[in-house]
């Protein structure tokens, strides 16, 4: 066939005009014959002629007002058939009413058949001018789906307004890129029927409809991917091969225009996304505006998306601490970027450096910490446990010594699973850090006149990993995919907890507007994901397949590495809040002088790894190493 550049064709307004005007003549003429029966002889007449001129005039007038010649044929839709309907409709009230309140009784001309001949007139003109446009755009489907052997066969899930709203989008913006074979959806109701020309399908097809049609993408709202129907789907396209894109929701295009950016392809953060969380606000907006906030390990993943977050609520000032360099570097360009009229300083140092944090307290006097710093990678930290103890024990002492000294109104850390019967010396460390501030919560000071002093309210929150953070095993999956693989799992049952960053902070932020002091918080993180499940999702989201294309090996439990994660230990217990995601963990309490005591030892200890790690099993007698050197102090017990 030969190839018709029809995408750049597009008939004059005025052609259109013309050609639904001589239509509308047409029906007028036959309506009139079919009332004369078909005697043409008495047709050409003088009331012919001036019942048709003065049609024809408010025809002409009616259709410019409603604009029907503007239209592109190829493009039209219920909204230009409706459109057809009312003009024509329109048209025949007001000829009728001109005919018989003016034309009659000032000229004495009547037609007999009249009546019969507009009510024909109106069913006719009606239904061919809607067959035009109804044919124009069957025909220009038929050519561009016959000629563009490279469009990319699509299927789109759902089949309710918002998936209208993306098949015409897909046609009008991107018409030479995609072939829409038709819409997916599980509603028994809607499935083998037809929208806009196009079957809906069960979701049990797309295996057919694969070897059928040979289905490149199914095309997915990126919002609400948990429904079950449409996780179905997904699921059955990643075992056939077939890529799944997203696009964003219809109100972020539906008044703009859908651009080929917008659409990309389905990441596993998409497939382990929740339902949306519904925060209070306002109670996080009056903790925080107008109020000096600082944020600890301000350039890493959390602490990053926590600055951006806090800025939405208007704060009087942001101090972002990292000793990080070039991510702070990084970070510091974004918020010149995206905040410019906001005021962030920059503050470059490091938490065990006591002297350096001191002048930061001194100089910006912040009103609110969020503690996010620290050394999380738990086989580094087991083969440097002095880096562990330095800067996630010791750098937090003296964060929340400063903040009791500078009356900081709330101190909010950052704790992790991890810290949970910990298993390795970055979960010890990381459990040492919760004891320590929940220990100043006891604290009592008064001032010279004998009233208890205002103290700083210490809140720790704890939650799984975070999807997308550095180092993050989707992070490794996607450099070794990029490789070729293979992916490398430590173990086949190994689990973990996820949840994305921006829904941790999110819940962060409103742990500490309902905090008063000495809780730890625990986030509800769903149900554990086993990570070999994790690899293989991410091999088919490639468009390959696990075992054959890309191998899965197992490397063996790393040191200190554990094979699920827990949110609390066996002594203690949870007690909901007001918010269905989070719950108040109720833990074992230390007095402060024995903690102080014990973290000053550890800190100050400058022996051997495993008189450091001794130390820490000494503090947290639930600390019991996995695969790691330090599994003989247990078996020795030597603490």
């Amino acid at each position: 066939m030969k190839k018709i550049n029809y995408r750049e064709r597009v008939f004059p307004k005025w052609v259109i005009f013309i050609v639904d005007q001589a239509i509308i003549l047409a029906c007028l003429s036959i309506s009139f014959i079919i009332t004369i029966q078909f005697q043409f002889k008495g047709l050409i007449n003088e009331p012919f002629l001036l019942y048709t001129a003065i049609y024809m005039i408010i025809a002409a007038i009616t259709f410019t007002k409603m604009q029907i010649h503007t239209g592109i044929l190829r493009y039209s839709n219920t909204v230009d058939i409706l459109r057809i309907f009312y003009s024509v409709l329109l048209t025949t009230i007001i000829y009728s009413a001109v005919i018989k309140l003016l034309v009659i009784p000032l000229t004495n001309i009547q037609w007999q058949g009249f009546n019969l001949a507009v009510l024909l007139n109106f069913f006719i003109s009606t239904s061919i001018l809607i067959l035009l446009r109804i044919g124009v755009k069957s025909l220009f489907n038929y050519i561009k789906c016959h000629q563009n052997s490279n469009a990319e066969r699509i299927l789109i899930y759902g089949s309710d307004r918002s998936s209208i709203l993306l098949k015409q989008a897909l046609e009008v913006r991107l018409e030479n890129k995609y072939d829409i074979i038709g819409f997916v959806d599980d509603d028994i109701d809607k499935v083998n029927k037809h929208i806009e020309q196009k079957r809906v399908y069960h979701s049990s097809s797309i295996k057919a409809l694969k070897n059928k049609c040979k289905i490149d993408y199914l095309v997915v709202m990126s919002n609400s991917l948990n429904i079950n129907g449409k996780k179905s789907a997904i699921n059955i396209c990643m075992e056939e091969g077939i890529k799944i894109q997203t696009v964003p929701p219809a109100h972020q295009w539906l008044y703009g225009k859908l651009e080929l950016k917008q659409i990309k392809d389905l990441r596993i953060e998409d497939l382990l996304q929740r339902e949306v969380i519904i925060l209070k606000k306002n109670n996080i907006l009056n903790e925080i505006v107008g109020k000096r906030i600082l944020v600890t390990g301000a350039a890493g993943s959390i602490g990053s998306e926590m600055v951006r977050q806090v800025l939405s609520y208007n704060p009087q000032q942001v101090i972002l601490c990292d000793q990080a360099e070039t991510p702070l570097h990084e970070l510091q360009l974004e918020m010149e970027d995206d905040f410019s009229g906001q005021n962030c300083v920059i503050y470059m140092a490091d938490i065990q450096n006591e002297e350096r944090i001191r002048e930061l307290f001194s100089t910006y006097k912040p009103q609110i910490v969020f503690h996010a710093a620290a050394y999380k990678h738990v086989p580094m930290m087991e083969g440097n446990p002095r880096e562990a103890v330095l800067t996630n024990i010791l750098g937090t002492k003296n964060l929340a010594d400063l903040a009791l000294e500078f009356n900081v109104e709330k101190f909010i850390m950052i704790s992790t699973d991890k810290a949970v019967n910990p298993t390795n010396v970055m979960g010890a460390s990381k459990r040492i850090a919760e004891i320590y501030i929940q220990s100043l919560n006891g604290l009592k000071e008064t001032d010279y006149n004998g009233y208890i002093k205002k103290r700083t309210k210490f809140i720790t929150t704890r939650f799984g990993n975070v999807l997308g953070s550095n180092g993050s095993v989707i992070s490794r999956f996607k450099a070794q995919l990029e490789k070729g693989g293979p992916l490398t799992v430590t173990h086949p049952e190994i689990t973990r907890f996820f949840m994305t960053i921006a829904e941790a902070v999110q819940l962060v932020m409103e742990a500490a507007a309902m905090g008063n002091g000495g809780e730890i918080y625990i986030f509800d993180m769903g149900e554990p994901v086993k990570i070999v499940d994790l690899a293989r999702n991410m091999i088919q989201l490639s468009g390959l397949s696990p075992d054959n294309d890309i191998e899965i090996i197992f490397s063996g439990l790393r040191p200190g590495e554990k094979l699920y994660e827990e949110l609390l230990n066996k002594d203690e217990s949870s007690m909901p809040t007001h918010h269905q995601k989070i719950k108040v963990s109720r833990v074992i309490t230390y007095p402060f002088d024995y903690v102080n005591q014990a973290v000053v030892e550890l800190t100050d200890c400058k022996e051997s790894n495993y008189i450091i790690v001794k130390k820490m099993k000494e503090i947290v007698p639930e600390f019991k190493s996995n695969n790691s050197i330090y599994e003989t102090l247990d078996v020795l017990n030597v603490y």
